[in-house]
This record gives C-alpha cells, structure tokens and sequence, in this order.
C-alpha cells in the first residue's frame, strides 16, 4: 500500500469523526434548548398554579380590628361582592357594605396579592346608651362620642358602670347611624370626659335623665344607684359637679333618711322629703335648704 493511499484513509477518518463530533454537538446543543424549553414550561405551570389561578378565584377575607361583630357577620355583610375574584373584587363597594353597619365606625381595605383582601375595622366606642320603644319591645341603643346612634348585642355594655343610661333625647324617630340632635351632643361630650378619668363616677349612676325647659333648653336629673332619690342639676356634668353631689347625697341621707329630691341647681342646695310631698299642697313647698 502506498503512502498516498494511507494518507487518503486517514483523512476521510478524520473527516468522518469531525462530522460525528458536531452532530453529536448539535444534538446536545438541542437536548438542552429542550430541558430549558420543559423547564420554563414547568416554572409558567407553577406560576399560574400558585399565582395567577389563585387570583382568579373568590379571594381569601383577612378581618381584623372587630370584637363585637364576628368574622361571619361582617363577612355576610359583603354577599353582594360574592363570585368576584381578586382583581374584579370593588374594595369600594366593600368599604360602603361594611361601613352601613352602624356600629362600625371607619374600615380601611387593601388588596394583598395573589388571593388575599386585608380588612381593617374601627368600632364604635359606647360612651352612653339609651332604650327606644322598637315593634312592641324595649331595646338598647349605644350612642358613640359623636353623638352617632349605633345598635349591637354585647350584653357587657349593660353591666358595665362605665356606660350611663341616660333617658328624655328624642331619637325615636333616628335610625341608628344617625347623629342625635346637636345641642345634646355637649352632653355626650362632657360624659366622655368624664370616662376619660380613671374613676368610674358612672358606676354610681342609675340614670341621667334630660329634662326640657322652655326654649329648647334642658336640665339634668340624676338618680344614684340603689337609691330613690332624684338630683337635679344645670347642664354643666363634669367631675367636680359629680364629686359634689356624692358629698351631699352622704350629708343630706345622714340629716334625714327620707329625702326623695335634691335640688343643686341656682348655687345652692335644697332637700325634699316623701312627707313633705304628701303635704305639698297644703303648705306650698315642704323643702328643705341649707348652705
């Protein structure tokens, strides 16, 4: 065999082994385009498993902030939003739903993505409460440091001595949500003052009555717990007024056990006895007054 021939064969073998190498460099060139290819095929399901799909469907209620209204109660309160999905869901509408109710006072929403909706409630805070006539029964209506009427079922708010009940404002023709007539929100105002104090001067309370004069004003009755007495006062309650009458109901029950009425009003201070009522009208008054 010649050389020439020799060296003929062993060009065309490395001919034949430099086409092997690329092909097999082409098919592992597309063995990888093909992983990446399934790779991102499998992230994009992932994807729209864990984030799009859930976004798509009736989004998660996170509510918070709420203590007299249970999660069930405030969420039934958005029914009309059912079936919407996350980014369909109107957190305007929501806020409008929630804030119908009237013991809610403010609520803040936030989107959380991909399937959550954050809802943030602010309560109303009973500073007095009321009893209205409503269908044939007696229920109790709270009214907030705003004068804002609001109903709920706490029974706590009954017991507690923090909360006065308070009789004579006209507010059986207010739905609750509404504010009660402005000149009886100084009273409200004064009453939550006096809360603010770390005694509990309501505690001693039975009832604050509002008693109209002429000319659209009013006057105040008091009627200590666990007593039969009535104080009248101005308009003025605050913890000096309060602290005074305490003082005189101790001194007034020491000098003569039957009083029914006593009178703090024009600077001074005068008694009423049950005989003395009997009697009134054959001596024209039947009071008594001491400085």
């Amino acid at each position: 065999m010649s050389d020439l021939t020799v060296f003929g064969e062993f060009d065309q073998y490395e001919i034949n082994e430099s086409y092997k190498s690329e092909k097999d460099a082409r098919f592992i060139k597309w063995i990888k385009i093909l992983v990446l290819i399934l790779l991102g095929v499998l992230l994009a399901e992932v994807f729209i498993f864990k984030i799009v799909h859930p976004s798509l469907n009736e989004p998660k209620l996170v509510i918070s902030g709420n203590s007299s209204y249970s999660n069930k109660e405030l969420a039934s309160a958005l029914s009309s939003l059912y079936g919407q999905n996350w980014f369909a869901f109107d957190t305007e509408a929501a806020a409008s739903c929630l804030s119908s109710i009237s013991g809610i006072e403010s609520v803040d929403i936030e989107k959380v993505f991909p399937d959550k909706i954050k809802i943030t409630v602010t309560e109303r805070t009973p500073v007095a409460m009321i009893f209205i006539n409503s269908q044939g029964c007696t229920v109790p209506v709270q009214i907030d440091k705003n004068g804002v009427l609001f109903s709920r079922t706490d029974s706590k708010i009954v017991q507690d001595g923090s909360i006065p009940i308070i009789s004579g404002i006209p507010v059986e023709h207010l739905a609750t949500g509404m504010r009660i007539p402005a000149k009886y929100r100084v009273l409200i105002e004064q009453i939550a003052k006096i809360q603010a104090l770390p005694q509990k001067y309501f505690a001693a309370i039975s009832e604050i009555c509002v008693v109209p004069k002429t000319y659209g004003n009013y006057e105040l009755m008091l009627i200590p717990v666990n007593s039969r007495i009535r104080v009248l006062t101005g308009r003025a309650l605050n913890e000096e007024s309060l602290q005074y009458m305490m003082v005189v109901l101790d001194v007034v029950n020491s000098i003569e056990p039957n009083v029914t009425e006593i009178d703090l009003r024009y600077d001074s201070v005068s008694y009423r006895t049950a005989s003395a009522v009997q009697s009134a009208g054959s001596n024209n008054g039947g009071g008594e007054d001491f400085d």
